[in-house]
């Protein structure tokens, strides 16, 4: 049981500490609390659950109602948000190393991207913090209140696909004198999350939503460029339009 505690911590993207040991009380909450409580303190925004689902016996689990807060100078209340995710363990893994999750379906989660008068973005600052916060080696520092890490051993673990369907982005470009534009992103696929050998825990959690992000940021740099090169062309043929009245 404590493997699989673990194991959804992470899955559900947002698990920072070693918290291997699951003393009484409901499964389900402690990973919602974990959650909301790791997701907050790598991203440095606040990250709230709605439910969560996780059925042992069928290596499978659910979560609804996610959401990342949007920094404070930043116009939406959210910045990520997810109604739907699923995710499938390999339970013949778990008594192995490394564990692997054969699946995480993210499905039709919500992007709200602000970019700012500098060309910078929500997304980069939540992206920078995600960067400063995460463990750049194997060897974390350990949570306040946490045995030494020479105590207990993470278990590392590899997600051998991550799927995110039918992503709602709201591209705001109201800072640049463009406006809000809403489009849904092709689906987004990563791979081998964790490498061959896999992550230990306190570091697997941070780097899926790290890369969901920036995933998701880099669609929204195409489609800024798009969207202002767009309007200048109309601009350009209503010059034109004007010439020849």
């Amino acid at each position: 049981m404590n493997k699989l505690a673990s194991i959804a911590i992470i899955i559900l993207l947002f698990c920072g500490g070693a918290l291997w040991y699951f003393a009484s009380g409901s499964l389900n909450l402690f990973i919602k609390e974990q959650i909301e409580q790791q997701g907050s303190a790598y991203t440095g925004q606040q990250v709230s659950v709605g439910q969560v689902d996780i059925k042992l016996t069928q290596g499978a689990g659910s979560i609804s109602g996610l959401s990342l807060a949007n920094p404070a100078t930043y116009q939406q209340k959210n910045a990520f948000s997810m109604e739907n995710v699923t995710l499938d363990i390999n339970v013949k893994s778990l008594t192995e190393e490394p564990i692997i999750i054969d699946e995480i379906a993210i499905i039709a989660p919500q992007a709200f991207v602000e970019v700012s008068k500098t060309g910078s973005s929500n997304f980069n600052e939540i992206l920078d913090e995600l960067e400063r916060n995460l463990p750049k080696s194997e060897q974390a520092p350990q949570p306040a209140g946490e045995e030494p890490a020479q105590n207990k051993q993470e278990p590392k673990i590899r997600v051998e696909k991550i799927v995110v369907s039918g992503v709602a982005l709201t591209l705001d470009l109201s800072q640049l004198g463009n406006k809000a534009h809403q489009v849904t992103l092709p689906e987004i696929n990563l791979t081998k999350v964790g490498g061959e050998q896999g992550l230990p825990a306190n570091q697997l959690g941070g780097e899926i939503i790290k890369q969901v992000l920036k995933k998701i940021s880099k669609a929204a740099k195409e489609e800024q460029k798009q969207k202002i090169k767009d309007k200048i062309t109309d601009k350009i043929k209503d010059k034109l339009s004007d010439l020849f009245k």
